[in-house]
């Protein structure tokens, strides 16, 4: 594919300069670009890099000198990484998934599948799915009984989809997401150690009962639409409801949701993120990577958690978290400048007590 500095200036809304006829076939960082590549040179630091490579064209910020930079082209933009969206939009070829249905495909005669619909080599569908319109579905996809996937969907390899579970329109599914295998919910016939753990606070004593009991998942799993899961990704389906992701919420690779978890719309969950089973998080909520989530809270809109922060109790709305337990940012950092005293402050308090007498026992 090749574009034109006039075309991706178009598809950036951003403003073009000199030869807008060049025909661009590539991105490349500054310094590794060739003649026929785009540079990414969108903020002032990047500049030198032009110098060592062979671009004609780039991406400027926004007042740069660009021909003084030695370009013959240049597209100006404000905003980089809303550029970058744009930009990668319009060069990504997408995944090589031929139209049709392949040969190999293993298809329910009851499933329907939409008309321009894609299924790719050794995909199986099952009983009772339905496959939207114009839909996607990868090589060694695994699509169970019942499960609805909806318009314009991308299901990349060796996706999982487990039965029942509803999947909207536009979503995409990177390779290997498992969406729908039961929660991780078990019971003893007493009390179990975990159970007398949290009554006592942690008071050690001993059970003598510790066989586990399955709970059984009878709910699903329901994606609103615009939704993108990462790949290896996993989401639990629910014990009796539904687990349920909002739309156009975006989860990383390796993150983990837990049965019966409610999330809201327009929120992104960074890798290795865990959200344990019936918490509900809000809308527009950020949680960094390695972020873990305690069971039964909730989380309101608009918070934002710092990586590997560690939420065990219920956040309002609006507020910005960090460390383990999470607090509010500013305490937080004030904390962690406190710890890093302490080895002062010890000697402090040493040197304050060799110069203070021992009184005698009498006194």
């Amino acid at each position: 594919m090749s574009f034109t500095i006039k075309d991706i200036a178009t598809a950036l809304e951003a403003k073009a300069f000199g030869a807008v006829d060049l025909l661009i076939s590539g991105a490349a960082e500054p310094a590794e670009a060739g003649p026929q590549d785009l540079a990414l040179a969108m903020e002032a630091k990047y500049a030198e890099g032009l110098a060592k490579g062979q671009a004609k064209a780039a991406i400027v910020w926004d007042g740069a000198d660009w021909q003084g930079l030695g370009l013959e082209a240049a597209i100006m933009v404000t905003r980089p990484r809303l550029a970058m969206s744009g930009l990668t939009t319009l060069m990504d070829k997408g995944p090589g998934i031929a139209q049709g249905i392949h040969p190999s495909a293993v298809i329910d005669p009851s499933a329907e599948v939409g008309p321009g619909a894609a299924i790719g080599p050794l995909a199986v569908i099952g009983p009772g799915v339905r496959i939207g319109e114009g839909a996607r579905i990868g090589p060694h996809v695994s699509i169970a009984e019942d499960a609805v996937i909806g318009r314009d969907a991308l299901i990349l390899a060796r996706v999982c989809i487990c039965a029942r579970v509803l999947i909207g329109d536009r979503v995409i599914l990177q390779p290997g997401a498992i969406i729908g295998a039961d929660g991780f919910s078990f019971v003893t016939p007493e009390k179990s150690r975990v159970e007398e753990a949290r009554g006592s606070l942690g008071t050690e004593t001993e059970t003598t009962n510790s066989a586990w009991i399955r709970i059984h998942s009878l709910g699903g799993v329901e994606i609103g639409d615009d939704v993108e899961i990462g790949a290896n990704t996993t989401v639990d389906r629910g014990t009796i409801r539904a687990t349920r992701i909002g739309h156009r919420t975006k989860l990383d690779n390796l993150v983990q949701i837990g049965h019966n978890v409610v999330i809201g719309e327009d929120s992104l969950l960074c890798a290795q993120v865990a959200v344990a089973g019936s918490t509900r998080i809000g809308n527009r909520v950020v949680l960094g990577g390695q972020c873990g989530v305690s069971d039964n809270i909730t989380i309101g809109d608009d918070v934002v958690a710092g990586g590997a922060s560690k939420i065990l109790s219920r956040v309002p709305k609006g507020r910005v978290v960090l460390g383990y337990p999470a607090m509010k940012m500013e305490q937080f950092i004030e904390a962690s400048q406190n710890w890093r005293r302490l080895p002062r402050l010890m000697d402090d308090i040493k040197t304050l007590k060799k110069s203070v007498p021992l009184q005698d026992d009498e006194d």
